[in-house]
């Protein structure tokens, strides 16, 4: 068996946070029809379940990005300016999520789910062009 190193550890812990962020809000977009018929109430506790492990794992692919670049070092211009365009797509993702999860009519909840929805996936694609 190869031998597990601290790096090893501090990308899976990104990538399982990222699987929760970016993957919990694939399937929840993918299950709001469903639970929309189930009523209200079902969409509200499943949106609440959510955030109990989203807003977690938000936190955890802070930590871990920032313990990324630090780990990574400076990489030249090509590598910060995808960085930089990566930190606006999470603060995009961030913001958005917190707005979505606040907003009293379906009108914003669909625009701000859908912002948040595509600005994770967009910061997932970024974050894997800098892995290279």
């Amino acid at each position: 068996m190869m031998t597990v190193d601290l790096e090893t550890v501090r990308l899976f812990v990104h990538v399982l946070a990222a699987t929760v962020w970016v993957g919990g809000q694939i399937t929840l977009a993918a299950l709001v029809p469903a639970l929309r018929g189930a009523g209200g109430a079902a969409t509200r506790a499943a949106a609440n379940a959510f955030q109990k492990v989203a807003w977690p794992a938000f936190a955890v692919l802070l930590l871990t990005g920032v313990w990324n670049v630090a780990a990574e070092g400076d990489q030249g211009s090509a590598y910060r300016n995808t960085l930089v365009l990566k930190l606006v797509l999470v603060v995009v993702s961030g913001v958005s999520a917190f707005v979505h999860a606040r907003a009293s009519s379906r009108s914003a909840m669909a625009v701000f789910g859908a912002l948040t929805g595509l600005s994770a996936i967009a910061t997932l694609f970024v974050g894997i062009v800098l892995a290279g």
